[in-house]
């Protein structure tokens, strides 16, 4: 795609592998600049639109949110941040993707304990599974 080039919104969702309300959703959280507009009123994207969109995707699939990865798109051209201040944001979602992980090994044990605890027979009154989930503990 040349410089200079400006996409439609149906030709910048196709090119960065989004949908076209995904696009909007971006423009309203200001993650994505809003365009200039044709006489007719369509959105005029910049080419360069499309890396920025892609940049947001795989930030997404990392498990960043929209705050942070607005906070990454602002580091990216900030002259006074460094990489030092990607890797602090980067070491503290991957603390916290550990947390959930280990929040889900919790969860697997408990919900492993209590089918192994189920015989599948008999009426929902006996059954140990619910139970478990009508007792309150501290």
């Amino acid at each position: 795609m040349k410089t200079g080039t400006t996409l439609s919104i149906g030709e910048l969702a196709s090119e960065a592998g989004v949908g076209v309300e995904t696009l909007r959703f971006y423009e309203r959280k200001g993650l994505v600049p809003e365009p200039s507009r044709s006489l007719s009123g369509y959105r005029q994207y910049p080419a360069q639109t499309i890396r920025r969109v892609r940049f947001i995707r795989r930030a997404k699939q990392l498990g960043f949110t929209l705050r942070e990865i607005r906070e990454l798109l602002e580091i990216r051209v900030d002259p006074d941040r460094s990489c030092a201040d990607v890797r602090t944001l980067a070491n503290a979602k991957l603390e916290n993707v550990r947390r959930k992980m280990a929040d889900l090994a919790r969860i697997e044990g408990a919900l492993t304990e209590l089918a192994q605890a189920c015989r599948g027979r008999g009426p929902t009154s006996q059954c140990p599974i619910l139970d478990a989930m009508d007792t309150e503990t501290k």
